[in-house]
């Protein structure tokens, strides 16, 4: 990611086994796993802003080639360490590159994957056209982009919650906010994001939200015992892809198609 994020990389790191961000990434694998399945043949998949690697990990113990694109050394050392913990085969199915997402393509060939995702990126982009259209460059015909942004249409929601009215006032006149690491970021609308992916070539096949039932959680929420955290991740991922719930989740997953 740009520098923006590296001032907030440190708590990213501490907070990766809370609840918030577990719940993040489990939904956002099991949405995935509906559009790159175990059962489908091995896609070619690209990761930027992989980070510590979660989404990848998870796509090569299905049998897809994932490379990872970051621009922190931190996070990728967390990335080859949790490889390392890995089987060989799933081992031999992943590469990562240190980089910048806005090298995108100058880093990797027009329509070099089946797959592109670029989770938690684009918020930290002031005009996120050029990556987008970089995005688009990089996937080949038939192939997918996912996305994970924040949801403008819901930005006042959680400082509302949390009385922060002062936030939640500032959330109503724009899509500029500070995030819980302390960063400045920017909100997508998703009516503006699925219109932007389809000028591109990108139209839109599937959207869900993210977090919608445990954003309020506090960032160091721990992790709830077993039998309880299956129920939350059941009743988020319903939440997910029911209306009206998804259209306020914090993060909106957003898959799109190159035709």
């Amino acid at each position: 990611m740009g520098t923006s994020f590296a001032a907030g990389e440190a708590q990213w790191r501490a907070r990766l086994g809370t609840l918030r961000q577990v719940v993040r990434q489990e939904l956002v694998g099991r949405q995935l796993a509906a559009h790159l399945p175990a059962d489908a043949p091995p896609r070619r998949v690209l990761d930027v802003g992989c980070g510590q690697g979660t989404q990848a990990l998870l796509l090569a113990r299905r049998g897809h080639r994932v490379v990872g694109l970051d621009a922190s050394p931190a996070l990728l050392a967390d990335f080859a360490r949790a490889l390392d913990a890995e089987p060989p085969e799933v081992r031999a199915r992943v590469s990562t590159v240190r980089g910048d997402a806005e090298r995108l393509v100058e880093l990797f060939p027009p329509g070099a994957f089946d797959a592109v995702l670029c989770h938690g990126v684009l918020m930290y982009f002031d005009d996120p056209g050029p990556l987008l259209d970089a995005l688009a460059r990089v996937t080949a015909p038939g192939g997918l982009v996912s996305l994970l942004v924040r949801n403008g249409d819901a930005l006042a929601l959680r400082p509302g919650l949390l009385g922060d009215w002062e936030a939640a006032e500032r959330a109503f006149a724009g899509t500029a906010y500070l995030n819980r690491i302390g960063v400045g970021a920017r909100a997508d609308r998703l009516d503006e994001l699925t219109a932007a992916l389809a000028a591109g070539g990108l139209p839109t096949r599937a959207w869900y939200g993210v977090r919608v039932l445990t954003d309020a959680a506090p960032s160091d929420a721990p992790l709830p015992e077993p039998d309880e955290l299956d129920r939350v991740l059941a009743l988020a991922e319903r939440a997910g892809r029911t209306d009206p719930y998804r259209r306020v989740a914090a993060l909106l997953h957003v898959v799109a198609e190159r035709p």
